[in-house]
């Protein structure tokens, strides 16, 4: 059957079912057992909370979740690494695609958040950002903040009209980076010439150079990096989507990780290490052939 993303037609948010078979068979969530219904090529299209991982958080319209494997069957603690594939990958690609995903919550998990009997469909959540960060159990874990979709209350809004993925309304979502124009960011770019410190290439538009600021440790929660000189590169917009998604990271020596090369550092700016240091640990990842 083909995969849906987005709302079931005639499953409103707040349908109750009395089981994971139910679930199953009104489309809302395909698997019986698996929290993640997803492909890796094509991303997940519903998940369901479950009280299955430890390092779940649920604060209602955002939640933490803990991506798919590492756990054992007996205990339901974190025996070894999670990877960045199968489930994991699929959660991953809404991400950087803007897929929305359905949120299900069952009675087994522990949140105030979730119906004191069988499961209940809950809306659509985006896939804001992920990482990988050592959960309680001292294991590697992929972590995915999801974003309550609030349904659009301006009928004057105009969308264009996207491609579908079955025989569904769709709610159309999109990948957004945020490219602040801080003072750190403006001296940043003039001081490389809105040069990319990793092809140092420039950008010519017809108003000028063009080049982005990076924050190494992502701003906000949950990562809580500052917003500091050291925090801070000059990169063109291919390698800013590439270094905000794992695709290469940096060593403590500045030479590159994932791609060829070294990071060019001018003289008056001072790389922090431990910024460095982190996005190698929650970013970067071998296991996907980087």
């Amino acid at each position: 059957m083909d995969r849906i993303f987005g709302e079931i037609t005639g499953i409103p948010e707040g349908s109750e079912f009395e089981n994971r078979f139910y679930l199953s068979q009104y489309g809302i969530h395909r698997p019986l057992q698996a929290g993640i219904s997803g492909s890796q090529t094509e991303g997940a299209d519903s998940i369901v909370l479950s009280g299955g991982y430890e390092d779940d958080e649920d604060n209602g319209d955002e939640i933490i979740y803990t991506g798919h494997g590492g756990r054992s069957q007996v205990t339901g603690l974190q025996v070894s690494d999670q990877t960045l594939s199968r489930q994991n990958l699929a959660l991953a690609l809404n991400c950087q695609r803007g897929l929305p995903v359905r949120v299900i919550r069952g009675y087994n998990h522990n949140s105030p958040y979730s119906p004191s009997v069988g499961y209940r469909y809950d809306g659509l959540y985006r896939v804001d950002s992920y990482w990988r960060e050592k959960g309680l159990s001292g294991f590697f874990v992929w972590r995915f903040r999801l974003i309550k979709i609030k349904p659009s209350t301006d009928s004057n809004q105009v969308s264009e009209e996207q491609p579908t993925y079955g025989q569904t309304q769709r709610v159309d979502t999109s990948v957004s980076r945020i490219v602040r124009d801080s003072q750190l960011s403006r001296f940043i770019k003039e001081l490389y010439g809105y040069h990319c410190q990793v092809c140092q290439r420039t950008i010519e538009t017809n108003i000028g150079p063009y080049a982005e600021a990076a924050h190494i440790r992502p701003l906000g929660r949950p990562h809580n990096g500052p917003d500091v000189l050291t925090n801070l590169l000059c990169l063109c917009p291919n390698h800013h989507v590439m270094f905000d998604f794992g695709g290469f990271s940096i060593a403590d020596d500045l030479s590159l990780l994932g791609v060829k090369g070294k990071l060019y550092n001018h003289k008056s700016h001072v790389v922090g290490i431990e910024y460095l240091q982190y996005h190698r640990q929650h970013f970067f990842s071998r296991e996907v052939g980087l």
